[in-house]
């Protein structure tokens, strides 16, 4: 089965071909990157005129790269949400307008369950149950995962999401946008022991997580080193990076503890940090586990993920009705 896909959750427009929900043929992502810097982040309606400009050249491209036509594809996988309303929109409808048009079927992707999906590009995946850590600008969750569509929510941020919080820190630190990004390569240059930050919720029992106190132990220390401060930014990148990797580590390992799960996986933006993948797969090993971790193009929002999870989908016989629409939230897992 041959699956077109299509993502454009937030800032990037994406589209990808894969087949039988695990060979890429062509994975295609324009970033709107240098339209957001000059705002410090993304703006919502520049971001869904921006889709709505290059979604038919992405696509386009591609369906070239992957030697695929038309009349080739079997199915359409789109994103349904969660993310920004008009970003969905442009490639909702794109999308069931392309379907229609080709007399072919539609689904609708979950974005969650597609970046826990995404493992499932590599060549050597894990087996079901394995738990999955998803951590990305806007979702931060612990989740048991028993088959590509059925994922037990464990536990999730209360706040501030890790990527967000590294986003807002970096903000604080002046580092520019895409500020997490900057803030990880700075923290190569530190000491993660000079400056210590607290560890929110380590020693609370289940698997919720807060990222907002850690952000105000940064700004609080901003503050009282006004002086100081900025021959120390890459000692408090380290530290801060450190200590959302502290809680991160511990909270998947324990969960695969009580779950009797000898695989884990990390998914989404954050999972391309590479401390955090250092620190995963030492901890896992040190445990007895197997850390599976995506390459790093299939950690940001990509579409290869979303045609993957949307050909289990369509195999279920699932298809989208002419009056289904996006989501912006959704609490996924039960």
């Amino acid at each position: 089965m041959i699956v077109l896909g299509i993502e454009t959750s937030c800032d990037e427009t994406a589209a990808a071909i894969v087949e039988d929900g695990n060979k890429v043929l062509s994975s295609v992502v324009a970033s709107q990157v240098k339209l957001h810097h000059a705002y410090g982040g993304v703006v919502p309606e520049l971001a869904s005129r921006k889709h709505m400009e290059v979604i038919d050249h992405v696509v386009e491209e591609a369906m070239h790269e992957a030697g695929v036509h038309g009349r080739n594809l079997d199915a359409i996988a789109v994103t349904r949400g969660p993310g920004l309303i008009g970003a969905l929109l442009v490639g909702f409808n794109f999308a069931k307008g392309m379907a229609y048009a080709m007399g072919v079927p539609c689904v609708g992707i979950n974005h969650l369950e597609a970046h826990l999906n995404a493992i499932f590009l590599e060549a050597d995946p894990p087996p079901f149950p394995f738990v999955g850590l998803l951590v990305s600008g806007g979702h931060t969750g612990i989740y048991h995962v028993t088959s590509h569509t059925d994922m037990a929510l464990l536990g999730q941020t209360r706040d501030d999401a890790a990527g967000e919080a590294f986003d807002k820190v970096a903000k604080m630190l002046n580092l520019g946008y895409p500020g997490g990004v900057i803030l990880s390569e700075m923290s190569r240059q530190g000491d993660p022991a000079k400056i210590r930050f607290p560890r929110p919720f380590l020693d609370k029992e289940g698997f919720d997580f807060s990222f907002s106190g850690l952000k105000t132990a940064v700004r609080r220390h901003i503050e009282t080193h006004p002086d100081t401060y900025k021959s120390q930014l890459s000692d408090i990148a380290a530290g801060f990076q450190e200590a959302v990797t502290d809680v991160l580590c511990h909270k998947i390992i324990t969960a695969a503890k009580q779950r009797h799960c000898s695989h884990l996986v990390l998914a989404g933006g954050v999972a391309a940090n590479q401390r955090l993948r250092e620190r995963v797969r030492e901890e896992a090993q040190k445990s007895g586990f197997k850390a599976c971790l995506p390459s790093p193009v299939y950690c940001g929002d990509n579409a290869a993920m979303i045609a993957a999870s949307g050909y289990h989908h369509l195999m279920a016989g699932e298809s989208l009705g002419f009056m289904d629409d996006v989501y912006s939230r959704v609490r996924y897992g039960s």
